[in-house]
């Protein structure tokens, strides 16, 4: 801090702080704003600062001064409706929080620090005065990072709740602590062959029932696991494991809740005054004001925090089809039409692209991932065409027509069977993530395997049928916790996963095979290097509803390839002729009805032969058995150099 006077209340924040914070462009306010242990003239304490613009009194109350409501006050710093100060005793891990006198109508209320980074275990509400100091492990993991995250890289996430995942029934049921989940999350994950966790909200909540998307401290991960020295060390074990992390991020609303941002200085500072564009009918919940310079400068500063201090390698932006429309989920007369008539929140879209602008500049190597469930136009494309700036964006389309086809009964499912073939219209107008996620195995949807119809075989073999026709579709994957070895019950945030289940041959043959439809899926370059280009995928044949039927190619840049046979009736079909595009052996890879996986071990003895004739428009075809209710993977086998067949 040279050039400043230590006992300066501002001595922590510079003018350009100040001009950047009041443009709305900051990046970095956790380096000013908050609390800060630092050492002035031999004395230890803390540098607070918080934004409280219509605040005519703000300090400082906590265990290091009883609570006493006047004993530490702030000054305002020059007109930027800061407020800042050096309080000497301040120490790491004490608790406080800022009381703040409104200047309007004689509001007062103690709040906890919007930019603290520790906060009592809820329901407790104070912040802790902490520090960040960590030693990082992850160095190899961060220098292959920019390969690892690119959009022709594998990434098969693995979704996870941290507080039910697991749980310690020797304590009483308890969660898992982040150490406790460092030493259990990474192997498990690697095993399975997931290239990347994503984690429901880790930011300080209130509300457990939430999961997290009712975010008051946005800047702490939640203490109920931890201190953050902890969390970054999850996420440390998880990158020297070779996986990375993604963050649910949810700037789109935050809780009304007292103690948070709501009306914080006796105004609605973070969120609209007008309820029509500020209140979340939806979730009871604020809505924050991106038209406020302020506000953006705010959330930016989040999303780069979390990318940068907790070294996550991408943020998964929540809810953002309810930032992008101000009708979203009102009626006629319930929303305020913007400056043009129109629907569109402008100053949503503004701070969006701003965001991605923003994040991807300063650091090249993540990704920022939409969670939006419209037809929104360009989503994930670049923003100065016209889009939204993300790198990828949920397939939820997908995720509801493939549910719904799955969960009628095969009888029937030849009358539906452009849920399965629609998405391919839109496969390419954005850059898909495929998901089965938390939302679809709770609220009395049922767990993924309750969806399936049939018998207890038949509900293994469609889940599985189910998985090996996303694995080999053109999107990465994503899968939450427990679809992994057929959780029978949905999902209960307040118990932990049946792992109990996984003896169960069923299960463990589940568990098998999402294992090697990972390994297919990552160690094959044409099952995820052309994902997001319309070359890297080729119909063989669309149309047989018949007999509900799909068979396909996913290829890479070099023309090597492999195919895919989807059936979804419980019959056993024999003789079926597919066109190939090569002559040659095609070796059967994977079969979802092997006897390893649970199947009934209907297949082709390894693989078969080609035959010049042609059919599906291709010049050879193979005859094969297709299982039931199956999913059947081939690849052609190369020929030597003096063979005269055709090679891949």
């Amino acid at each position: 801090m040279t050039g400043r006077d230590p006992h300066d209340a501002s001595s922590l924040i510079t003018p350009q702080d100040l001009y950047l914070f009041a443009e709305g462009t900051h990046q970095q306010l956790h380096r000013c704003l908050g609390a800060h242990l630092r050492t002035v003239d031999g004395v230890e304490g803390t540098h607070f600062a918080v934004w409280a613009p219509s605040a005519e009194r703000v300090s400082v109350t906590g265990s290091f001064n009883h609570w006493h409501p006047d004993a530490n006050p702030l000054q305002p710093v020059a007109a930027s409706g800061i407020w800042a100060g050096f309080v000497p005793g301040a120490l790491k891990g004490m608790l406080y929080k800022y009381r703040i006198r409104s200047r309007h109508r004689g509001f007062t209320t103690d709040k906890s620090d919007p930019f603290g980074i520790f906060h009592q275990v809820p329901p407790d509400t104070a912040s802790v005065i902490w520090d960040l100091d960590y030693t990082w492990n992850d160095d190899e993991w961060m220098r292959s990072r920019a390969a690892r995250n690119a959009l022709d890289a594998p990434a098969s996430i693995y979704e996870v709740h941290l507080g039910s995942w697991r749980r310690d029934f020797a304590r009483g049921g308890h969660s898992l602590s982040y150490r406790e989940l460092a030493e259990q999350l990474p192997p498990y994950v690697r095993d399975l062959g997931f290239t990347h966790v994503e984690l429901l909200p880790v930011m300080e909540h209130p509300f457990f029932g939430s999961w997290g998307y009712q975010v008051t401290g946005y800047f702490a991960p939640s203490s109920r696991y931890g201190v953050p020295q902890d969390f970054m060390l999850l996420v440390d074990r998880l990158h020297q494991a070779g996986i990375g992390v993604i963050l649910d991020w949810v700037p789109s609303h935050f809780p009304t809740d007292g103690h948070g941002l709501a009306f914080f200085d006796g105004t609605h500072l973070y969120e609209h005054a007008d309820p029509r564009q500020g209140f979340h009918p939806d979730w009871s919940s604020f809505i924050f004001n991106y038209g406020r310079n302020e506000v953006r400068s705010f959330l930016l500063s989040n999303a780069r925090y979390w990318l940068e201090m907790f070294h996550a390698d991408a943020l998964r932006v929540d809810a953002v089809a309810s930032m992008l429309y101000r009708d979203y989920s009102r009626k006629q007369g319930e929303w305020v039409p913007n400056v043009f008539g129109g629907r569109e929140n402008l100053e949503a879209i503004s701070f969006l692209q701003r965001l991605n602008t923003e994040m991807y500049g300063a650091l090249p190597d993540v990704q920022m991932i939409a969670e939006e469930s419209t037809a929104w136009p360009l989503v994930s494309r670049p923003t100065s065409g016209g889009g939204l700036g993300f790198g990828m964006k949920w397939d939820m389309g997908w995720m509801h027509d493939t549910l719904k086809y799955m969960a009628h009964d095969p009888i029937h499912r030849r009358w539906h069977h452009g849920l399965l073939t629609f998405r391919m219209i839109y496969a390419y107008h954005e850059n898909f993530v495929l998901p089965l996620s938390h939302d679809e195995v709770v609220h009395g949807k049922g767990s993924l395997l309750r969806k399936m119809p049939g018998d207890e075989w038949q509900r293994f073999a469609n889940l599985r049928a189910l998985f090996g026709y996303m694995w080999t579709q053109p999107g990465k994957k994503l899968l939450f916790m427990g679809g992994e070895f057929g959780q029978s019950r949905e999902w209960n945030h307040d118990g932990a996963l049946d792992w109990h289940l996984e003896a169960k041959p069923l299960n463990a043959g589940l568990r098998r095979w999402v294992t090697d439809l990972n390994a297919l899926y990552r160690d094959n370059p044409a099952a995820h290097s052309m994902e997001f280009d319309p070359r890297g995928f080729e119909w063989i044949d669309a149309n047989d509803a018949a007999n509900s039927m799909l068979s396909y190619l996913r290829r890479d840049a070099s023309g090597r390839c492999f195919l895919v046979v989807c059936h979804f009736t419980p019959l056993v079909r024999e003789g079926v002729r597919v066109g190939v595009p090569v002559d040659g052996h095609w070796r059967e890879i994977l079969n979802s009805d092997a006897e390893d996986y649970g199947g009934s071990g209907v297949g082709n003895l390894g693989g078969v032969d080609a035959a010049p004739t042609p059919v599906h428009g291709h010049p050879f075809s193979i005859e094969i058995n297709v299982p039931p209710l199956a999913v059947v993977v081939f690849e052609p086998v190369l020929q030597s150099s003096t063979s005269d067949r055709a090679k891949p």
